[in-house]
């Protein structure tokens, strides 16, 4: 049966304390169906769904094709429907380029650009039935300034990959209806190198509850409009 409830998939969301779980926590309570994603943290992400109103976890590696065309059959099967797509993948690692193993550069590239691509492909033919289909890529403060990275190479360029894809599905998307919007988080409470973190104007640093505030803005269906932006939550970090 088709759920009277949009339904909103966030990948990247298992971990109980990362930003898609914040958004999945946030979003049941707007009366959202959520279907939460993991890849290595199945635990969290089954109890995270027990504790809230209509979810389900998935489970699935979403850098290979076949298995994000596999999730997005799943929820389509569970859910019957599929209203927006908030990406939250990304392994950040707080490394300089010389140390970074093989292993960690395709995870960086693969975590974020890789799995982005393979799941709006997979969600756009449900995205576009939506009407009101809404696609948040999740950035980087920094991924729009090309120039030197001291750490985790591969997850920022994987980042401006995932820039380019935004604007890029957004004038494929738009005569759909389907809008697609990054937002790009600076230095949040969770974040891991905090100990190199440098000043930030703003005084503070961010919360998930400032991104939480721009998801709502772009999934709202007054925000027609609006596709291939990148809204930049940083409190005025790397400007």
């Amino acid at each position: 049966m088709k759920s009277k409830k949009k339904v909103v998939l966030i990948t990247g969301s298992g971990k109980k304390t990362s930003l898609g779980a914040a958004l999945a926590r946030h979003l049941a309570k707007q009366n959202w169906a959520i279907a939460i994603h993991y890849f290595t943290h199945g635990q969290d992400a089954q109890t995270l769904a027990k504790n809230l109103d209509d979810a389900k976890s998935f489970g699935a590696n979403l850098s290979h094709e076949k298995e994000a065309k596999k999730l997005i059959a799943q929820i389509i099967k569970h859910y019957g429907r599929l209203d927006a797509l908030i990406h939250c993948s990304g392994l950040y690692q707080p490394k300089p380029s010389d140390r970074l193993t093989e292993k960690e550069w395709h995870e960086g590239i693969n975590s974020t650009v890789t799995t982005c691509f393979f799941t709006v492909r997979a969600a756009l033919p449900y995205l576009r039935k939506s009407k009101q289909g809404r696609i948040i890529n999740l950035g980087d403060s920094s991924c729009e300034k090309l120039g030197p990275r001291n750490l985790a190479i591969s997850y920022h360029i994987g980042k401006t990959g995932v820039l380019l894809l935004t604007k890029t599905f957004a004038k494929q998307e738009a005569p759909y209806g389907v809008t697609v919007n990054m937002i790009s988080p600076g230095i949040l409470e969770n974040s891991l190198d905090l100990d190199q973190a440098p000043p930030i104007p703003a005084g503070r640093l961010g919360k998930s509850q400032d991104i939480i505030q721009a998801a709502d803005f772009l999934l709202n269906e007054k925000t027609q409009y609006l596709t291939g932006s990148n809204l930049i939550v940083s409190g005025g970090w790397n400007l």
